[in-house]
């Protein structure tokens, strides 16, 4: 009888003492894991500005995140820029942080760190139980440069004169390298590029003043560097406003019946809807859309004058409606919609060669909604020529056309009521008047003068 209770006791206390040595196995296992956090820092440049903040993601799914540290390493002196600790949750699930995100100001000017090369150290650990307490460590190092100057812009060309929906050039010189540098044109922004000079810290910026800028628009230059220090430098110059011309076309049935059967599976007013509804949702929402394609196929241009002397009209053409016309749409008698003309329309014999207006390469070439069929060309540094309501397009996108070339014929696709050519000139994504472009004087004037100058 003893000794059966003495083996049950033995058992009893074995039980227990399994109970007890495997979760404190368990326990010590999770607790003494070995994989140190992980980091990311989201470092886009190795250059450091005055003031900016950057992204570090910090994990650990083992045992938690215990404390995350960073510093700035310089001239033998060592400035911490971030030192937080996390909390525990118990002792079982170690840390009650996994991950987190945290935003690091680095402000080496405020904290009196001189400019030049540095090193941006970083530690973060975890909560395991190794090395007696202290958790598992990740160290990393990134070799940085401090710069806290902004670069200086000196502005070569002489003043500009534009004129309410025309174009012009500016030329700068930078003091460093940017990765982004242009000309503001009230809110407008177009880029400027090297290339062209022999000095590559020299830029040249096809700029434009758009048909509803107005005498106050300001203009400057800036260029931000690697670092995000941005320099500004004013653009001397006189603005020439201009009043354009009033128009109203009246829609007809015959045009709606005629017209918008082929623009119901482009628009959202389709199905039921009626022509007028149609037209107005051609005439609104779908132009929009065909902008919005256009300001995509002018985004990327080569950084190569293509163009020489005067650009080419339509021969033989008369124009039918000028630029910036300001459209009212009347139907039986009631105004519908209003429209902004942004082009051109020249008129000549049906189906007539249409030829580049100058050397350039094809970026479009296709379908464009309203203007239907239809030809961009990149003249370089930003400067493009459009043909639309063409009948054919005999081109191909990324082809280099010399002045003169055929691009294809004149028709009445889109949303023409004839066969003529819509011609439209633009900078980057404004359009501007293709009647300066027509005029050899006001090219050498106003642009070819400036960039011999600068040669």
């Amino acid at each position: 009888m003893n000794a059966k209770k003495k083996s049950s006791r033995t058992w009893l206390w074995a039980l227990l003492a399994l109970l007890l040595i495997v979760p404190s196995t368990v326990l010590l296992v999770k607790r003494m894991e070995g994989q140190p956090p992980t980091m990311l820092l989201d470092l886009k440049s190795a250059a450091l500005g005055a003031s900016q903040e950057l992204t570090l993601t910090v994990e650990d799914n083992q045992t938690g995140i215990r404390e995350v540290w960073v510093a700035l390493y310089k001239d033998g002196k060592e400035t911490v820029l971030l030192e937080k600790v996390f909390p525990s949750a118990n002792i079982i699930a170690g840390g009650a942080v996994r991950t987190k995100t945290i935003t690091v100001a680095v402000d080496p000017k405020t904290r009196g760190i001189k400019d030049g090369k540095a090193v941006l150290r970083l530690v973060t650990r975890d909560y395991s139980w190794r090395k007696w307490g202290d958790g598992n460590q990740r160290y990393e190092e990134h070799t940085v440069m401090i710069d806290t100057r902004a670069p200086d812009i000196d502005v070569l060309d002489a003043a500009l004169n534009l004129s309410q929906g025309g174009a012009g050039v500016v030329i700068y010189t930078l003091s460093e390298e940017c990765p982004t540098s242009g000309v503001r044109v009230g809110d407008r922004f177009y880029p400027g590029h090297s290339g062209h000079f022999k000095d590559a810290m020299t830029h040249m910026a096809f700029i434009a003043l758009a048909h509803d800028q107005g005498k106050n628009t300001p203009i400057t230059v800036s260029a931000t560097d690697f670092a995000g220090n941005e320099g500004t430098a004013g653009a001397p110059h006189h603005i020439n406003a201009k009043r354009f011309r009033r128009d109203t076309i009246t829609i007809g049935n015959n045009f709606l019946n005629a017209k918008m059967p082929e623009f119901r599976s482009q628009v959202k007013a389709g199905g039921d809807a009626s022509q007028l509804e149609v037209f107005l949702s051609v005439n609104s929402d779908l132009r929009r859309r065909n902008y919005e394609t256009i300001s995509t196929a002018t985004v990327k241009t080569d950084p190569k004058i293509y163009w020489k002397g005067v650009f080419r009209r339509l021969p033989g053409a008369a124009n039918r409606a000028g630029f910036a016309d300001h459209r009212n749409y009347v139907y039986e008698g009631k105004p519908i919609d209003k429209q902004i003309h942004l082009g051109i329309d020249l008129a000549s014999l049906q189906h007539s060669p249409v030829p580049a207006a100058n050397a350039g390469k094809v970026v479009f070439a296709e379908p464009l909604g309203i203007y239907g069929r239809a030809v961009i060309i990149d003249h370089g540094f930003g400067l493009f020529s459009m043909y639309a309501h063409l009948s054919h397009i005999a081109v191909a996108v990324d082809q280099v056309v010399a002045k003169g070339d055929i691009l294809g014929k004149t028709g009445k696709s889109g949303l023409a009521g004839g066969d003529h050519l819509h011609y439209s000139m633009l900078v980057h994504h404004t359009f501007v008047n293709p009647v300066e472009w027509w005029d050899a004087k006001w090219i050498e004037n106003n642009i070819q003068s400036k960039i011999d100058a600068a040669e």
